[in-house]
C-alpha cells in the first residue's frame, strides 16, 4: 500500500500536466475599435456641420481622403468656433489612411482637387473664398 499510493499520486499529477491547455484567447481586434471609412467620414460631417462663425477667419477647409493616385478627394469647410480642429484633424488623418488602404491597386483620374478655401456667410463657413484670398 505504501508503494501503491505514490505511484497512484504519481500518475495524477502527471496525468495532470499532460492534459491540453486551452488556447489562449485572441487579442482584441482593433479593427471593432476602427471604424470602417464610411463611418469616419460621417463622424467628420457630423463634427463639421456645427460651423457657425461671425468672420471668416473661424472658416477653414479640411482635405478629406485619398485620391488613387495621390491628394485629397475633396475639401470640407468647419468652423474653429464651433468644432474642436484637433479631432477634425485626426479624423480626417485617419480617414485618408483608410481611403489609401481601400485604393490601394485602383486607378484614379489624377485630377487635382483644389483646396476652395473657406468663407463666412450668413454666419455659416462655407466652401468658397480662395480666389478672393488669392487677389
Amino acid at each position: 500500500m505504501k508503494i501503491l499510493f505514490p505511484a497512484l499520486l504519481a500518475a495524477v499529477l502527471c496525468g495532470a500536466c499532460a492534459a491540453p491547455v486551452p488556447p489562449a484567447a485572441p487579442p482584441p481586434s482593433d479593427a471593432a475599435d476602427t471604424p470602417d471609412a464610411a463611418a469616419t467620414l460621417a463622424r467628420i460631417r457630423a463634427l463639421a456641420a456645427h460651423n457657425r462663425c461671425s468672420s471668416s477667419s473661424q472658416c477653414h477647409s479640411l482635405a478629406l481622403g485619398a485620391k488613387a493616385c495621390g491628394g485629397p478627394e475633396a475639401y470640407l469647410p468647419w468652423s474653429s468656433a464651433s468644432a474642436d480642429g484637433a479631432r477634425l484633424h485626426a479624423l480626417a488623418r485617419r480617414y485618408q489612411a483608410q481611403r489609401v488602404k481601400e485604393n490601394a491597386g485602383l486607378a484614379s483620374d489624377c485630377s487635382l482637387v483644389g483646396d476652395p478655401g473657406a468663407v463666412c456667410r450668413a454666419g455659416r463657413c462655407q466652401a468658397g473664398g480662395a480666389a478672393d484670398a488669392a487677389q
